[in-house]
């Protein structure tokens, strides 16, 4: 989720994608002859994320003579009870940034431009397929993906070389599993003082869906193919949750680092609490600021199979914009290969176009470790693609943080915990 804390996948068709082309414009539904106006732009960003979107807004109003836009950036967390106050008082803004996760609950309520007469089947197509079918609802496009993030495995490499741990994977072949993850863990508190732990997850807070990808290495799921029937009550899940909660009963993990943490995994890692950390790219750039130790990437562990989390974001004109051709026009530019690729070589994060290839990308922070989320990228399936975009998500995970919270920190039994999450998946599809 880029949110402050950012999966669909970056698949192989975008990895092995062709050089970048021209971007022929959204097709009908515009009025070429209509006055420049002004819009609203509603988004949360890093200090990277604000410093790009600045930089492409003034270029679009260059670009668009007489036409305006005005930036509004508020904290994640904020983010979507301003955006639900403003629709409902018919005061939202023109553009908003919305994350995969959350687009559902909004394009599932007719809240969001309908974009099916301005974009053709070839301009569709430019997209990952499956980002496509993130941003549309009963396969009627709502916004353009604009980005994806995933999530790798951040080392403190001091702290693994005192603890003799030098054999660091760098590619998913060569990944941990879940046996030897552990084992990396046991060696690290071994070696760590008491207010250091081994690593640190990101699942704080809106990050909770993240536990998913623990679910997913096991071949497990969260909702059956139907989308709505929970399938999380499983051995895959009870083993995926056995194992998370392991993480807590032998002290791996600070015990203030559950899923309704204030501080999130970033902090812990660039203050030196833990050794090691999965985080978003996103967050490269203020992890290369902060950190003042040398640090690397590496693969997160695999176990039947590789997971990450859907991270990154679509742009959204609302339904009653009263500029719909330029939010359309908007949409366009900030999603076109040339400053989409400008935006996530200037961010850390990664194209959701097909004709974008990352490895061609020049990050601008940290290039050395970029590959290395490239490639985890791969991971995800559509399957979990479905899974991450439903416009369920949102109120499961809820339910979902709640029983993991009591699973963590409150000793609460694995049977009762995946009962738990599968009744708040049957409250929310009912």
């Amino acid at each position: 989720m880029t949110h402050r804390r950012s999966t669909l996948p970056v698949a192989a068709g975008v990895i092995l994608a062709v050089a970048l082309t021209g971007c022929s414009g959204f097709g009908g539904g515009g009025d070429d002859e209509s006055e420049p106006g002004s819009l609203t732009f509603t988004t949360w960003a890093s200090e990277s994320e604000q410093a790009a979107f600045e930089e492409l807004i003034a270029e679009f109003e260059s670009s668009h003579e007489g036409a305006s836009v005005e930036l509004n950036v508020v904290p994640y967390d904020q983010m979507f009870s301003n955006i639900d106050a403003q629709l409902s008082s018919g005061e939202a803004p023109d553009v908003f940034r919305v994350d995969y996760g959350n687009l559902g609950v909004y394009s599932s309520q007719e809240q969001l431009l309908d974009l099916s007469d301005y974009v053709t089947e070839e301009e569709a197509d430019a997209f990952t397929p499956a980002f496509w079918e993130a941003v549309s609802y009963d396969g009627v496009p709502y916004g353009v993906p604009h980005q994806t993030d995933v999530s790798a495995l951040l080392l403190n490499l001091p702290l693994m070389e005192a603890a003799g741990i030098t054999d660091i994977p760098t590619t998913l072949e060569d990944a941990w599993t879940w046996e030897e993850f552990a084992d990396v863990a046991a060696r690290l508190r071994a070696s760590l003082p008491a207010e250091q732990y081994p690593f640190v997850y990101n699942w704080q807070l809106g990050g909770t869906p993240r536990w998913l990808s623990w679910v997913f290495q096991a071949d497990g799921a969260l909702l059956e193919d139907d989308g709505t029937t929970p399938a999380i009550d499983s051995p895959e899940a009870a083993k995926a949750l056995d194992f998370t909660k392991s993480f807590f009963d032998n002290g791996w993990v600070p015990p203030t680092s559950s899923v309704k943490s204030a501080t999130y995994a970033d902090a812990f890692f660039t203050e030196g609490t833990v050794a090691m950390a999965f985080a978003g790219s996103f967050l490269v750039p203020d992890i290369d600021n902060l950190a003042d130790f040398e640090w690397t990437a590496t693969p997160m562990p695999v176990d039947e199979r590789g997971a990450t989390d859907l991270g990154g974001n679509a742009l959204v004109a609302t339904a009653e914009t009263d500029e719909a051709d330029l939010a359309v026009e908007f949409l366009e530019f900030m999603a076109s290969p040339q400053n989409m690729t400008a935006f996530c070589a200037a961010t850390n994060e990664l194209p959701t176009r097909v004709d974008i290839d990352p490895a061609d990308i020049r990050f601008a922070v940290r290039p050395d470790v970029m590959p290395v989320f490239v490639e985890q990228a791969t991971t995800i399936q559509p399957s979990d693609v479905k899974q991450l975009t439903s416009p369920y998500l949102a109120e499961i995970a809820v339910g979902m943080q709640d029983q993991l919270e009591q699973a963590f920190v409150s000793g609460q039994g694995t049977d009762e915990t995946l009962a738990g999450i599968a009744a708040a998946v049957e409250q929310a599809t009912d």
